[in-house]
């Protein structure tokens, strides 16, 4: 048992790398959870073991530690930001982004019911009757029902 506490000591570099290479591959396998930043804590830790043989597996330990709640902090800032903090919800309102843009009717507007062309499509549109070819502003959005309004020229 002696042995095998002196080998690790001597070869503290060697563990925290493999360690490392562990843990990231850990991350591939279980995305998610951290282990990414863990597993680049060890792995400087291993070139600081590699430097610093003299520090010994304690302080190799410390090292570790600051490094991975440092890299853990840093990366839950930057890459796993909650961007929902409005409070408003962001699923399923790209349709608000036609608001205030003008469309052509596709077909024409009968009874408050008809199509506009979006782009290289059709929506469903709400709004006063028109002919084919005129131009309307959206002016609200109701699911996947373009509400619109006549635009003068």
């Amino acid at each position: 048992m002696e042995e095998y506490l002196t080998w690790m000591a001597a070869n503290a570099d060697w563990l925290w790398w493999s360690a490392g290479v562990l843990l990231l591959a850990g991350e591939m396998v279980i995305p998610g959870v951290y282990l990414l930043w863990i597993g680049l804590a060890s792995l400087v830790t291993g070139v600081a073991a590699w430097l610093m043989p003299e520090m010994g597996f304690e302080g190799h330990g410390l090292i570790f530690a600051a490094l991975a709640a440092v890299s853990v902090f840093i990366g839950n800032h930057f890459f796993y930001k909650n961007t929902a903090d409005d409070g408003e919800a962001k699923v399923n309102t790209r349709g608000q982004k036609h608001v205030g843009k003008v469309y052509l009717a596709a077909e024409a507007f009968e009874n408050g019911r008809g199509h506009v062309s979006v782009g290289d499509s059709r929506w469903l549109a709400q709004g006063p009757n028109a002919k084919v070819g005129e131009k309307m502003r959206v002016i609200a959005v109701n699911g996947t029902i373009l509400m619109v309004e006549a635009v003068d020229d």
